[in-house]
């Protein structure tokens, strides 16, 4: 794993040497001092750098290897090169830019016609959430896989869309009776700080940076504004959304950030030694344990007899062998996790 880690920094740092060349190269007083009076050699060098060098390092920086990615990663590097690259010196290749415009354009068009694939399906999608008992965090995306076609602008739609929806259509909902995650914390507190601070970091940088950067003042504005609205939304998610337990299942969320379907035929063991519980948690167990001021420790471990998947926010998943829990009722939690493993085995 370490080995794995030191490779995949050593990628990312010739990628980043590889782009701070080329900035320094056309952008810097020393850069354009040594650049011959024929630039067109050096102009060709520097595009296939961003069309394939920088596309393959960074996906060698990933690990992960696909035709989709490699073709974006090539027409963004195109595009990249058309900011970069002084156009006096590129218009021999103007071409070449184009062409990263016009397979980005193509890419967009695609996504935006599975956004209204979705939307074609959204009554339906909507119907099955109705239909079910499970809390929304869950329903909505089975409902989401199961008619619409599995991308993933689809995934990131579903997740800004549900981000609306907690953060402007949920205040009339009411908060159901159930086990919870987060009020013996300063989990509401932490949220409100947060946005306050972006809030009063909008108002004092916007201006600021206006002045100095009219794009960069109106992005880092749209930023900050989807930022608040992320963090109202999560803690709406996680004010209406209770452990909601089945006679086979348990559904853990923590607002917007992860959630996790857990089977009870799947726990192998109810950790609850105080040693292992204080001691550092291990790569392979996540935790469902609201953020708080001070240090805090789970109640329970589930080992798990295989991994369990978890989804993050955007719709990442990963698998982890073991969870951390801390509950608002931690004996009803108790008592909750052994019947049901004693009902399920």
């Amino acid at each position: 794993m370490v080995a794995l880690k030191k490779k995949q920094n050593l990628w990312l740092a010739f990628l980043l040497a590889v782009i701070a060349s080329n900035y320094t190269l056309y952008n810097t007083g020393f850069g354009i001092s040594i650049l011959p009076s024929e630039t067109n050699g050096v102009v060709i060098g520097s595009l296939i750098d961003f069309v394939l060098v920088m596309p393959v390092l960074f996906l060698l920086y990933k690990g992960k290897f696909s035709i989709k990615q490699a073709v974006i990663l090539a027409a963004s590097g195109c595009i990249a090169a058309r900011f970069i690259i002084p156009v006096e010196h590129l218009q021999p290749f103007v071409a070449v830019t184009w062409a990263g415009f016009a397979i980005e354009g193509t890419i967009i068009l695609f996504e935006i016609l599975l956004v209204a694939t979705l939307v074609r399906y959204m009554p339906r999608i909507l119907a099955d959430v109705r239909s079910t008992n499970l809390p929304d965090l869950f329903s909505f995306p089975k409902a989401v896989e199961k008619h619409a076609p599995k991308h993933t602008i689809i995934q990131v739609f579903c997740s800004d869309f549900v981000v609306f929806y907690y953060a402007f259509a949920s205040w009339k909902r009411r908060e159901q009776p159930g086990l919870t995650l987060y009020k013996n914390s300063s989990y509401i507190a932490f949220i409100v700080m947060l946005i306050h601070g972006i809030a009063i970091e909008t108002i004092g940088i916007h201006w600021w940076l206006h002045e100095k950067s009219i794009v960069l003042s109106i992005l880092l504005l749209i930023l900050n504004v989807y930022s608040v609205l992320f963090f109202i939304a999560d803690m709406q998610a996680i004010r209406l959304n209770p452990v909601h337990v089945t006679s086979d299942k348990l559904y853990l969320s923590l607002g917007l950030m992860k959630r996790a379907e857990v089977r009870f035929e799947q726990i192998k063991e109810l950790i609850e030694d105080k040693e292992q519980l204080e001691g550092k948690l291990s790569k392979d167990t996540i935790d469902f344990i609201a953020r708080d001021f001070a240090e805090v420790y789970p109640q329970f471990i589930l080992k798990m007899k295989e991994p369990v998947e978890v989804t993050f926010m955007f719709g990442l998943k990963k698998r982890y062998n073991n969870i951390a829990i801390k509950a608002d009722q931690a004996q009803e939690f108790r008592k909750m996790l052994l019947q049901g493993m004693e009902d399920n085995k």
